[in-house]
């Protein structure tokens, strides 16, 4: 076995049983007096788990049929370990309930304590199940606007289309208008030239007629 190894458990076992000793005796103990020797079996306690870790060490680093019997060892130290720890937190919360009550007794107000602790633990339900309505009532508020914004979108998308299709119709009117125009400027000059054609017509049938009388007068004058 390693003299290191022995080493740290005649110190941890030393620790142990002072520290055993003091858990007794601070049970009997009480006010500033407890709080004192809880804080020195706490400082004992972590000087024991730094001893722990160092047997730890020492005892994986050598053969393993030692180490085996070792770690079992301080497996049972660890153990012991956490029963003080136990114990010395049950020590500490007796001493607080105590201190608590003493402080909740010289000061008369332990029942009025507790009927206020009862009145504002209510007062907390009530106030939780205001705000889960009120955060229930938000989250269908902004369902609501959620699908009012996708109407409006829809909406926007359904006019944009309207309008688009007023604008193809007012450019096909435009076209429209323009062949009309159109058609009006070219009856316009067919309109026109009739007229014209008609004059030229009835002064050649004009010239026609006195040139046919002068024929014929002359014809029948021989």
């Amino acid at each position: 076995m390693s003299a290191v190894f022995e080493g740290y458990e005649k110190q941890y076992c030393e620790l142990s049983a002072n520290l055993s000793k003091k858990c007794s005796s601070a049970s009997l103990l009480d006010g500033e007096q407890k709080k004192q020797k809880i804080s020195e079996i706490k400082s004992g306690l972590d000087t024991a788990e730094a001893l722990i870790r160092k047997m730890d060490l020492e005892a994986r680093g050598l053969q393993p049929n030692i180490k085996a019997v070792l770690l079992a060892k301080l497996r049972e130290y660890k153990s012991d370990l956490n029963n003080l720890k136990s114990e010395v937190k049950r020590i500490a919360s007796a001493n607080l309930d105590q201190a608590a009550r003493d402080d909740l007794l010289e000061a008369g107000m332990a029942a009025d304590t507790l009927a206020v602790s009862a009145n504002q633990r209510d007062r907390l339900l009530m106030s939780t199940e205001r705000l889960n309505n009120s955060s229930n009532r938000i989250m269908q508020s902004r369902k609501v606007m959620l699908e009012t914004e996708e109407l409006g979108v829809s909406l926007l998308h359904d006019l944009h289309q309207q309008r688009q299709s007023l604008l193809h119709a007012n450019n096909t009117m435009h076209g429209v208008d323009d062949n009309i125009g159109r058609s009006k400027k070219i009856i316009g000059n067919i309109s026109r030239r009739m007229d014209r054609n008609k004059w030229i017509i009835g002064a050649i049938i004009t010239v026609l007629v006195i040139a046919i009388a002068v024929i014929l007068y002359f014809k029948l004058s021989k």
